[in-house]
């Protein structure tokens, strides 16, 4: 899953905007050059104040320095060559000059600087989710993985939604989570969630015990977090726990509180819903639950798709929540020979297109294929999860 950094907006000019500077070196040269032919009662020189004020919108503090020096320069010599240097008029139009100039070049500095910070608050932001929210492997045993995750604040590289996996011996573990709110307020919570995971998950437990440590996990760090026990109810994370064996056709389940999987096999969808759905995780203090694994056919060929509720609930202009799983068996049919990352591609511009490309909650979105085929060969040659 790779992270783009968004372009950058301002910078030095020595990096951004150089064509442009063209515009404020022909002002300085033309207006001097006109001002010699024009009649007396014509004075452009004032003009010349357009030249730095232009520079300073597309370029950093050295190259706008330079082009204010140069406007000064060529107010002086529209001054000279009139022989009204020494005039009460052309020493105020230097002096303004030279001071706006000052002003610029001030602003110019700040600028870059607050850019300078920004850039390193996205590296860190960057940095942060490949340490907390790692990118999952595209192959886990005989499985093919692809995964597709959006913030639900565009400045922001990591939200309240997770995914993490683990392997054991014959066996590839999933998580797929919702943190209660969405963006940067969640991230904590998150953490705890995906490192409870981590610490566990690849142990040989059965999976209910599993779900039970993370329970406890989730519970503890939560309250912590919370500061009191009476807040705790307030904070909890809904989550699908699966197991997968590499040498059965089957796929084992404990859901807690979080959206079904969907089955796609042969264009059709099937609800993987669990007859004994758990509480979502962290409300271990307020009810004691006894988890249950239940198994799904997952046959060689078929793929799973487990994602979070910033998908089914992203509503189009008039209020309709996306049909997923009326989309994904569309998408399976048109990319039944490619995998799970062509699925995941097609899911996400159609989901996006229908909300008008702008998420209200943050989405995340796993596709795990069983079996070998072509879609290997090709998914090779791409990197689509979580280039947008």
């Amino acid at each position: 899953m790779r992270i783009r950094i968004p372009p950058l907006v301002f910078g030095d000019s020595e990096k951004s905007g150089g064509s442009l500077i063209i515009a404020p070196l022909v002002l300085i040269v033309a207006i001097p050059v006109s001002d010699y032919f024009l009649p007396s009662t014509v004075h452009l020189a004032p003009l010349l104040a357009v030249a730095p004020a232009f520079t300073a919108a597309v370029a950093g503090p050295r190259v706008t320095g330079l082009v204010c020096a140069l406007a000064v320069v060529a107010q002086v010599v529209a001054g000279a060559e009139r022989d009204e240097l020494g005039t009460e008029q052309v020493l105020v139009e230097v002096c303004a000059l030279i001071l706006l100039s000052v002003l610029l070049v001030l602003f110019c500095y700040v600028r870059e600087t607050k850019q300078d910070q920004l850039n390193r608050a996205r590296l860190i932001s960057e940095t942060t989710q490949r340490a907390v929210l790692r990118p999952l492997p595209r192959h886990a045993g005989p499985l093919g993985i692809a995964t597709e995750y959006r913030p639900a604040e565009s400045d922001s590289h990591i939200g309240g939604d997770l995914f993490a996996l683990a392997r054991t011996v014959g066996s590839t573990r999933l998580l797929i989570g919702d943190v209660r709110g969405k963006g940067l307020d969640s991230i904590n919570d998150m953490s705890i969630m995906i490192g409870a995971f981590r610490a566990a998950a690849h142990r040989q437990s059965p999976l209910p015990e599993l779900v039970a440590y993370l329970e406890g996990s989730v519970h503890w760090g939560l309250a912590e977090l919370a500061g009191a026990e009476s807040d705790v109810g307030e904070r909890f994370v809904t989550a699908v726990v699966a197991d997968i064996p590499d040498d059965e056709p089957v796929i084992h389940l404990v859901s807690c509180g979080h959206p079904p999987p969907l089955l796609l096999t042969d264009g059709t969808s099937t609800t993987l819903t669990v007859r004994h759905p758990a509480p979502p995780l962290g409300l271990g203090g307020l009810a004691r639950t006894a988890y249950v694994a239940e198994t799904f056919a997952f046959p060689e060929g078929g793929q799973v798709l487990l994602y979070t509720d910033g998908v089914t609930e992203a509503r189009d202009r008039t209020g309709t929540f996306y049909p997923l799983a009326e989309r994904a068996e569309a998408a399976v049919k048109a990319t039944r020979a490619m995998g799970p990352e062509l699925l995941l591609a097609r899911l996400t511009d159609d989901l996006l297109g229908y909300v008008g490309h702008r998420l209200e909650d943050d989405m995340a979105m796993i596709a795990v294929r069983r079996g070998s085929g072509p879609w290997q060969r090709a998914g090779a040659t791409r990197d689509r999860q979580g280039s947008r």
